[in-house]
């Protein structure tokens, strides 16, 4: 991959990665009551924590837009997909309905699958790792 194709890569990731945390930022904002049967039990003051991630998933997503932020919010946006996996995986396994979430396999699979897929895009985005794409040669 040229040094030109691979920022282009990162930019459009950082493009991508931005819009859909501002997008589920706000639902959490937004909806937060209707999220708080995914909270574990163990999850100290639920609807605040949701609110608080929401607030952290727009700041993430600004953050990974700004130079001078970039690789914070990116180490931020990874941590939290680590961090919610509890709630996505007590949605799946206890299957709680929320209304407009498929209660199927056929979304809670990918979704769980495709967990790391978002910590590595957050970092590879963020600048802060060049796996699998970096060219060996170098």
């Amino acid at each position: 991959m040229t040094d030109r194709a691979e920022a282009a890569g990162r930019r459009w990731l950082r493009y991508g990665l931005s819009a859909l945390y501002v997008f589920i930022g706000i639902v959490h904002l937004v909806a937060a009551d209707a999220m708080l049967p995914l909270m574990p039990d163990w999850v100290p003051a639920p609807r605040l924590v949701i609110l608080a991630t929401g607030l952290c998933e727009i700041a993430g997503a600004v953050g990974l837009l700004t130079r001078s932020f970039r690789r914070a919010a990116a180490i931020g946006l990874a941590l939290y997909a680590v961090c919610v996996y509890p709630a996505n995986l007590k949605h799946a396994f206890d299957r709680i309905h929320i209304d407009g979430i498929p209660d199927s396999w056929w979304y809670h699979g990918p979704r769980l699958a495709f967990q790391p897929v978002f910590v590595w895009a957050a970092l590879w985005a963020g600048g802060l790792i060049d796996w699998p794409l970096r060219d060996r040669r170098r």
